[in-house]
């Protein structure tokens, strides 16, 4: 009966005010902006005044960066960090930082000391045991106490050595890995590491302190709202280390490449070394085969954002700049940066066998997605737009569809490209950043292209629609193909639950197939199931051709493609076999592989260390076994990814950069962004100018040149440039959107409304066409039209945190509260730190009453963004006024309005309305009336609303009442 004699009216006050409250929040934000918080998400108003070429609804991750001068200087390349080297995710060796620690007693400072087995050549970190002075000799002795301890030593615990792995082959020119290992003995705190060789008196001994692994470099710009910097887990915090110097490890390689070398670790304590108290032991090896070519891969940022369903993006737009293309030589410390701050994505990559022709996915200069970039490799290659094709040319697309062309390959050649399209694509992009995406065809004929005809055609006999084919690979003489293949379904399936991670049983189910098939100069022929690799109630995908021709190494899964949780890598002969699962698989993810030009070593990324994903090696020997994985130490920092590692064919010192000309257009266009952003009109004009004589097809630059004009009053050119957008595109329904956008800011509204329209019939699936047409009906008020719009962007948008959050506000508007709470609380789930969906979810259950519930979803918003100053002050207003007495808590009212108002420096009127009423509540009525009345001192004319509701409370307070009295009923 209490809630039901709380009476409508004092819900109704409640609700009211805090109308006036959001109908104000703009100035709220602005106020919120100079306290120095992160500008909040924008409200349906400001996204509808957006103009970007895809008019995104959803907000990119907000990156943070701390960087001094002399980092600023050097920013584009401090992507370039040490990163593990054989040891734990995050924890590098060599360049990364450890806690200090006091002297050791035998030690003293070095980390380790070499005792003997290396001649002249070894040295030691930083000094070797020089038997001569008094300190070398008394370590000498302690070597020689330890191993006469441990001969024979049956009862010593046993030490784990989690790295190397045993009976690891190394590559001859690797830097020196870090090796790891675990001691059961507390009391343990030196070791002796001793390498031997059967048949040979040789041996390497060092005594190490066994330093827990270096945290790794970070790169600040990395460092996102939905990521965090890895913490090792507790078992590879308490690992102990030990990387050799160059020469020790030289030493090492040399004598391990004919007999396999033996290393010991002995556990002692310091002060007692004839006493051994643990003991491990592992053999490893150094092949006499070299690598003999350098590693191209994408290093990457692992910051989730929601993005469009259906798209591989699960970056945000602010982190793609980020994103940089490296080349290793694992003789080098560290990688080459060829290529970074490209303003869009480039993605899979392939080369020919020679290493002179780059195959590259592009997000083209014409904003095509289907653009491919074929270019010849030079020292200093460069991308110009006569290198770049487009998937899009297909004649045999169906009408009105976009292709992308999925995971193409060059030919061996360099002459074909192979590809998949007519493509359907099941996507999912996550916020959760160790496993970011999933993606995978359900759709897609092969089709090629020929650089000598320059035609794009479908291949015969992978052209069937009732089956998806993908992941092609050449053979190494280039006729024949391997490919994946399964039967044809719908990405999106009927009755659909969207997954919420990888591997999450609502994916829709799809397993591959491999097939092998001539290629035969583009007539094709019949595909034949691989043996091994097929038929075997797994999903059998992203198969790698051996250079020699005998081995297919392919991922398999329990459903989709590569780069799953639960990907392993397994081999098979190329005619067809018995496959065996690789020895050198890790225990989560394996995915991504690629052979060396001799054939063998093989190269493939895992997430086994940590969720940012490293590179490793194994050796494949003629018979094609496999050794344990090598880690590629110092690849990238920390808090990065290693992507896409492919060998190229090509001598390190013979590419040294890559440049894109073709997107130097967008380059522009985001300048003139920034400086459109500044104010600075005239200057952002005559960037987007530059931009589309760059490229003069490219119309978002016209859209972007029109949004400047309409700013600067230049109606009439404004409106010119945006009729040569839809001239030239009159089929695009990003066009029209993007028009609609400028139009509304203009204020014709019914022009705008007539683009989104267009936009949504030639497009019924476009998501923010939908959303417009939706903000601009709802500011018509024609809320239901509005909320059927919006319904529909939700839909074509699940995973969207703000396309639930635009729904629940205009079902909040139509008091229809629990569609609003059932939706908000789809967008806080989707996305935990979103604001606005938690002051939604605190107005919603405020109209039913449930003070208790929305003083909760205002304290989780405070928690997401402690700078922001709109949940402090709604919840402010709700403990002041609230009508129940466990939910109320006027001292605590005080205090939060005190602290928003003093960061907005008492400037806003919003806030010192809430102030005012706080005060009212703990019965400080003189100041509560010089609040309200300073408060409508700073009300501007237009803000009736907010005006008319301070009077209200001003009165009350002149009468010494509360707003939560002057709402009380009788009991």
């Amino acid at each position: 009966m209490r809630k039901a004699l709380i009476g409508t009216a004092a819900i109704t006050l409640i609700v009211a005010m805090a109308a006036v409250l959001f109908v104000l929040r703009r100035s709220a934000e602005q106020s919120s902006r100079r306290a120095g918080e992160s500008p909040p998400a924008s409200s349906p108003s400001d996204r509808v005044e957006t103009v970007s070429p895809r008019i995104p609804i959803a907000a990119a991750p907000e990156f943070r960066a701390d960087l001094g001068e002399s980092d600023k200087a050097t920013s584009r390349d401090a992507s370039r960090g040490a990163s593990p080297g054989g040891q734990p995710a995050g924890t590098p060796p060599n360049g990364g930082s450890r806690p200090s620690a006091p002297p050791h007693l035998l030690l003293g400072n070095d980390h380790a000391v070499v005792l003997s087995g290396g001649g002249e050549e070894v040295g030691s970190s930083p000094s070797a045991a020089d038997s001569q002075s008094p300190t070398g000799s008394k370590l000498a002795e302690v070597g020689r106490a330890v191993v006469r301890a441990g001969e024979g030593k049956a009862d010593a615990a046993v030490l784990t050595i989690d790295y190397p792995l045993d009976e690891t082959i190394f590559p001859p020119e690797i830097v020196p890995p870090t090796f790891l290992w675990h001691d059961p003995i507390p009391e343990a705190d030196t070791w002796l590491v001793d390498v031997a060789w059967k048949g040979r008196a040789e041996r390497l001994r060092v005594l190490a302190r066994g330093d827990p692994p270096a945290a790794g470099e970070i790169d600040p710009r990395c460092i996102a709202k939905n990521n965090e910097i890895y913490q090792p887990t507790p078992y590879q915090a308490s690992a102990r280390s030990w990387t050799p110097t160059a020469d020790a490890w030289a030493a090492i390689q040399r004598r391990s490449i004919e007999t396999p070398a033996r290393v010991t670790i002995l556990g002692f304590r310091a002060s007692e070394p004839g006493k051994v108290l643990s003991r491990g032991a592992i053999t490893l090896s150094v092949s006499k085969d070299p690598v003999g070519a350098p590693i191209f891969y994408r290093d990457v940022p692992l910051a989730p954002a929601v993005t469009r369903r259906g798209v591989i993006a699960p970056l945000g737009e602010n982190a793609i700049g980020l994103i940089a293309w490296r080349l290793r030589d694992l003789s080098k410390p560290e990688s080459r940066l060829l290529l970074t701050d490209v303003p869009t994505c480039t993605n899979c990559h392939s080369f020919s066998a020679d290493g002179n022709t780059l195959g590259m996915d592009l997000d083209g200069p014409t904003g095509d997605k289907g653009s491919y970039v074929l270019a010849p490799i030079r020292r200093e290659t460069v991308i110009r737009n006569e290198d770049v094709i487009s998937w899009n040319a297909f004649p045999d697309k169906p009408k009105g569809r976009k292709t992308i062309g999925f995971l193409s390959r060059v030919s061996p050649d360099g002459q074909h490209v192979v590809t998949t399209l007519n493509e359907e694509l099941f996507v999912a992009n996550f916020l959760d950043y160790k496993f970011l995406q999933v993606f995978y065809p359900t759709r897609g004929i092969l089709g090629y292209y020929s650089r000598a005809t320059g035609q794009i055609k479908a291949l015969p006999g992978a052209d069937d629609p009732n089956y998806v084919h993908c992941d092609p690979v050449w053979t190494p003489d280039g006729e024949y193909l391997i490919f994946a293949r399964a039967e044809a379904r719908d990405a999106y399936p009927k009755d659909f639950v969207f997954p919420q991670r990888a591997n999450d049983p609502n994916e829709p189910r799809i397993q591959y197939d491999l097939y092998r098939m001539p290629f035969r100069g583009g007539r094709g022929g019949k595909p034949e199931p691989l043996a091994g690799a097929s038929r075997n109630g797994m999903s059998n995908s992203f198969p790698k051709v051996s250079p020699d021709g005998k081995w297919v190494v392919f991922v398999q899964a329990q459903n989709g493609q590569l780069m799953r949780p639960d990907s392993t890598l397994w081999i098979v002969p190329a005619e067809g076999g018995t496959a065996r699962k690789m020895r050198c698989n890790t225990p989560l993810m394996n995915s991504w592989h690629s052979f060396s030009p001799n054939g063998r070593w093989m190269v493939f990324s895992s997430k086994a260390n940590t969720p940012y994903t490293q590179m490793f090696l194994t050796h494949i020997d003629e018979h094609g076994n496999d050794s344990p994985p090598v880690l590629v130490p110092n690849s990238t920092a920390a808090n990065r990814a290693v992507n896409l590692p492919e060998f190229i064919n090509r001598p390190y010192e013979e590419l040294a950069s890559i440049q894109v000309k073709a997107l130097e257009h967008l380059l522009h266009v985001e300048r003139g962004a920034q400086l459109a952003g500044q104010g600075k009109l005239a200057e952002a004009l005559a960037e987007f100018e530059t931009a589309v004589k760059l490229q003069p097809d490219y119309w978002p630059a016209y859209v972007r040149a029109a949004t400047v004009l309409v700013d600067q009053g230049k109606i009439d050119e404004a409106m010119a440039r945006l009729k040569t957008v839809l001239e030239a595109n009159p089929q695009r329904p990003e066009a029209y959107n993007s028009v609609g956008v400028v139009l509304s800011r203009r204020g014709m509204v019914a022009e705008a409304k007539a683009h989104f329209e267009r936009a949504i019939a030639l497009d019924p699936n476009h998501a923010e066409a939908h959303a417009n047409l939706g903000r601009l009906l709802g500011q018509q008020g024609r809320l239901e039209e509005a909320t059927a719009h919006f319904f529909t962007a939700m839909n074509l948008q699940q995973d969207n945190p703000l396309a639930h959050l635009e729904l629940a506000e205009v079902l909040l508007q139509r008091h229809m509260h629990e569609l609003a709470i059932r939706h908000g609380q789809e967008a806080v789930e989707l996305d935990p730190q979103l604001v606005d969906g938690r002051l939604l979810l605190a107005r919603a259950l405020a109209a039913q009453g449930r003070f208790a519930l929305a003083a909760a979803e205002l304290e989780k918003a405070m928690a997401a963004d402690p700078n922001n100053l709109r949940p402090v002050n709604d919840f402010a207003w709700l403990l002041a006024t609230c009508p129940l007495d466990d939910v109320r808590n006027g001292a605590k009212a005080v205090q939060l309005a005190e602290r928003a108002c003093k960061a907005s420096e008492y400037a806003n009127p919003v806030l010192l309305g809430t102030l005012a009423a706080a005060y009212a509540e703990v019965g400080r009525f003189p100041e509560a009336i010089r609040a309200a009345r300073k408060a409508l001192g700073l009300v501007v004319p237009e803000d009736k609303l907010l005006a008319q509701g301070l009077r209200e409370q001003l009165r009350m307070y002149e009468s010494g009442k509360s707003l939560r009295e002057a709402t009380r009923r009788p009991k």
